[in-house]
């Protein structure tokens, strides 16, 4: 990685930091899904910081940023956009939603209904969006981080399948430790950090890195390793629903991205390794016998660990 590339990661994680105390691993995971032109999905319980690392991220490079608050009453035209019959030239207008930006928020996801959460599916998968016969290319970078509350919450609407699928990662913010809930106490008295952060990288400079990622070299000893981790998900009785290929070339694209943010144009196995857990675990669906035993979210990452220590780490 150039010395000039390096700083301004270097910035980017630091920027974040200020408003995010003692979450590096959360905030190394956003940025890999960035650079991975990935979406992040972020559940835990209401009041840990999914949010703020959203915003934190947006304000550390200049970009355009939305905010969609997800309810029950939301309709895909308000995330989409809507065409508006212009009587001038007697023609439809098509006024886009917040959709069109750079980085989008959808906050609480898994509060609206499935109409309205399939309205993303093409969006986050083609970056585009099909409105009356034409078709809408959205900016890029284009990268969605949703928040959602556990399952067991109530007023939620569990993601499908398919729309799981679309998100590079899922990952947890968890409690604070003692320490760095002291310190959130000492330093939120006054301003909220996130109003003082400042861009700290271009747009060009993203989509660079974001290139640079596609160029870093995976050997094929590596396409073995991680391929017998997912054969191991599709054959074991634990999980009723193995990782799609979709899941594998997402692991390789996070691989990749994770190796770019340590300095190195090659993959090494514990790229693969540290990744599979996050990057799988919301693609695979824990057995009926299994998951009864506690939360599927929770049964589906330890069978995932399990899987990945009983394969052989290629030398």
């Amino acid at each position: 990685m150039p010395t000039a590339t390096a700083q301004v990661v270097s910035q980017l994680q630091r920027s974040i930091a200020r408003a995010i105390f003692g979450k590096e691993d959360a905030i190394q995971l956003a940025l890999i899904t960035l650079l991975a032109r990935g979406h992040l999905l972020i559940e835990d319980v209401p009041g840990v910081g999914k949010t703020t690392l959203a915003q934190a991220l947006a304000k550390s490079f200049h970009c355009s940023f939305q905010r969609i608050q997800f309810t029950s009453d939301l309709l895909p035209s308000d995330v989409l956009g809507v065409s508006v019959y212009n009587p001038e030239n007697r023609e439809f207008e098509f006024r886009p939603g917040p959709i069109f930006a750079n980085v989008v928020l959808a906050d609480e996801i898994n509060r609206t209904t499935p109409r309205t959460q399939s309205a993303l599916l093409e969006a986050m998968n083609e970056a585009q969006v099909s409105m009356d016969g034409k078709t809408q290319a959205l900016p890029q970078p284009f990268f969605v981080i949703a928040t959602q509350n556990p399952v067991e919450h109530h007023g939620t609407y569990p993601l499908p399948e398919s729309q799981l699928d679309r998100f590079l990662m899922r990952i947890k913010m968890g409690y604070p430790s003692h320490e760095t809930e002291r310190e959130i106490l000492r330093k939120r008295i006054g301003e909220d950090p996130i109003q003082s952060l400042e861009p700290v990288a271009d747009l060009s400079e993203v989509l660079a890195m974001q290139e640079a990622v596609n160029h870093i070299k995976v050997d094929s000893s590596l396409h073995d390793y991680a391929l017998e981790i997912v054969n191991r998900t599709r054959k074991t009785e634990q999980l009723a629903l193995g990782v799609s290929p979709r899941g594998t070339l997402m692991l390789q694209r996070a691989a990749q991205a994770r190796a770019y943010l340590d300095g190195r144009d090659y993959c090494l196995p514990d790229d693969f390794k540290q990744l599979a857990v996050p990057v799988f675990a919301h693609r695979v669906v824990a057995s009926s016998r299994h998951a009864s035993l506690q939360k599927k979210s929770e049964t589906t990452e330890s069978v995932l660990r399990e899987i990945v220590e009983s394969v052989s780490v290629p030398l």
